[in-house]
C-alpha cells in the first residue's frame, strides 16, 4: 500500500498546481518478437513470445522551471506469459530546486553504476525480471531524495518508504529455472515486510579524469533468495529477501581512447555470509577505423564474487570480452557484441549482440540476442541452458 499511498500524495501535489510554465507528452510504443532456437526444459514453456509495450511520459514545470512534476508510466501485454503482462508506474515525481540543494518527493528511478557487466552498486530501485535478463529494466520506487550540491562533491540522500518484490517469468515463460518461483508469497527477514523503510546516501564527485562515487545502503535486498516449498501439491520457489547493509564504491576514468571502470560492495547480511564483490575492467575505443566514419570499442571486464559458487548471480568469477561498433551515422547505428567466461565451470559460457538503429524520426529498430551453454547443474546458467533467443523490436516515438 506504500506505493499507492505515495502516489496518492502526488496526485494531490498534481491537481493543487494549476498553473505551468511548460508541458511536456510523449509517448514510446513498441511490438516486440521473441523466438526461442530450443526446446523449452517444461512443456509449459513457450517457444516464442509477442508482446506490446507503451511507456507514456508527461513533463509539467513552473515557477521559472524551479518546480516539475515528471509522470512516466509503463504497460507491457504479453500473449504467453501472464506475468509479463504488467503495469508499472515508473516516475511519478516532484523536483524543486534551490541555490545548492535538491528535493525529489514521489516515485523515481535512480541509477547508480559504472560497468557493462553488472552494476554491483545501483540498489535503489527493484529489477523488472520479466522485461530482459541483463536487469537494466527497474521498478518504480517511492522515495524521498535530498541533493545536497557543494564545490567537494553532491551528497544525495534517501529515505525508501516501502519496497517492491521483483517480478518473475510465470509458467509459460521462459528464462527462469525449472521450478516456478511463487511470486504471491514471497518471504522476508524483517517482520515489517514491503513495509520496511530503507535508508540510502551517495556522495558523488569529479576530479581531474575521474569520476568517484561512495554509497551506503541500509534496508531490504533487491536480490532475492530461494527456498523450495510445497504449494497445492506443486514444488515451488519462495523469493526470501535479506535484510542488508552494503557499501558500494564505483570508479570511472577517461584517459584518450582508454575508460577504466571499477565497481565494488562489501555487504552485509546479518545472517553470517557478509561478502565482498567487485567489476572491474576497460574499454579502448579506435576511433575512424581503416580511414572510415566507423568507431570501434575493445571491451574486458573481470567479475569477482567472494561467496564463489554460492553466490545468487552468475557473476562468481567471469570474464567478459565484447566489442561495440558504432557507425557514427545520421541514424545513430551500435552494435554490441560479447561473451561471458565462466572461470569456474569451464564450460559455462554465454554471449550476447545489441543492436539499434533509428529508421526515421518516428520510428527505430532493435535487435537483442542472447545464447546460454552450461553442463554443470551447479551452474546458475545451466537453468536457462536451452533457452538461446533473438527478440527484435519495433518502436514508436511521438
Amino acid at each position: 500500500m506504500t506505493l499507492w499511498r505515495t502516489l496518492s500524495i502526488a496526485m494531490v501535489v498534481l491537481s493543487s498546481t494549476t498553473v505551468f510554465a511548460e508541458t511536456q507528452l510523449s509517448v514510446k510504443a513498441a511490438a516486440e518478437y521473441r523466438n526461442f532456437f530450443q526446446n523449452p526444459l517444461n512443456v509449459q514453456q513457450t517457444d516464442n513470445q509477442l508482446s506490446l509495450f507503451v511507456e507514456p511520459e508527461i513533463y509539467y514545470s513552473w515557477n521559472d522551471n524551479l518546480d516539475s512534476i515528471t509522470f512516466k508510466a509503463f504497460y507491457r501485454w504479453d500473449n504467453e506469459d501472464d506475468e509479463r503482462t504488467h503495469a508499472d508506474i515508473r516516475e511519478l515525481m516532484w523536483l524543486h530546486v534551490g541555490d545548492d540543494w535538491e528535493l525529489r518527493t514521489g516515485i523515481g528511478s535512480v541509477f547508480w553504476g559504472q560497468t557493462e557487466s553488472a552494476h554491483l552498486v545501483d540498489v535503489i530501485n527493484q529489477t523488472d525480471g520479466v522485461e530482459a535478463i541483463d536487469g537494466e529494466d527497474k521498478l518504480g520506487q517511492p522515495m524521498l531524495n535530498l541533493t545536497l550540491i557543494r564545490d567537494w562533491g553532491n551528497v544525495d540522500l534517501f529515505i525508501l518508504p516501502g519496497f517492491r518484490d521483483r517480478t518473475f517469468p510465470g509458467e509459460n515463460g521462459r528464462l527462469r529455472p525449472l521450478l516456478t518461483i511463487d511470486t504471491d508469497n514471497p518471504i522476508y527477514q524483517s517482520s515489517d515486510e514491503d513495509n520496511h523503510i530503507d535508508f540510502a546516501a551517495r556522495w558523488s564527485h569529479s576530479i581531474d579524469v575521474w569520476e568517484l562515487g561512495v554509497s551506503y545502503f541500509k534496508g531490504t535486498s533487491r536480490e532475492a533468495a530461494f527456498e523450495a516449498t510445497i504449494i497445492n501439491e506443486e514444488i515451488v520457489l519462495q523469493p526470501y529477501y535479506q535484510q542488508i547493509s552494503q557499501i558500494g564504491v564505483d570508479l570511472l576514468a577517461v584517459l584518450d581512447s582508454w575508460i577504466y571502470k571499477f565497481e565494488g560492495i562489501y555487504r552485509d547480511t546479518n545472517e553470517a555470509d557478509n561478502y565482498f564483490a567487485l567489476i572491474t575492467g576497460f574499454e579502448y575505443t579506435l576511433v575512424g577505423v581503416f580511414d572510415s566514419v566507423y568507431d570501434i570499442g575493445w571491451l574486458m571486464e573481470y567479475q569477482f564474487d567472494e561467496r564463489g559458487k554460492d553466490s545468487l548471480s552468475n557473476g562468481q568469477n567471469d570474464l567478459l570480452f565484447g566489442a561495440r561498433w558504432v557507425f557514427n551515422d545520421v541514424d545513430g547505428t551500435e552494435v554490441l557484441i560479447g561473451i561471458i567466461q565462466d572461470l569456474d565451470y569451464s564450460n559455462s559460457q554465454s554471449a550476447f549482440v545489441e543492436a539499434s538503429s533509428r529508421i526515421d524520426d518516428n520510428w527505430k529498430w532493435r535487435l537483442d540476442a542472447r545464447f546460454f551453454n552450461s553442463s554443470n547443474i551447479l551452474d546458475i546458467t545451466y537453468n536457462i541452458r536451452k533457452d538461446d533467443h533473438v527478440e527484435f523490436s519495433l518502436e514508436y516515438y511521438f
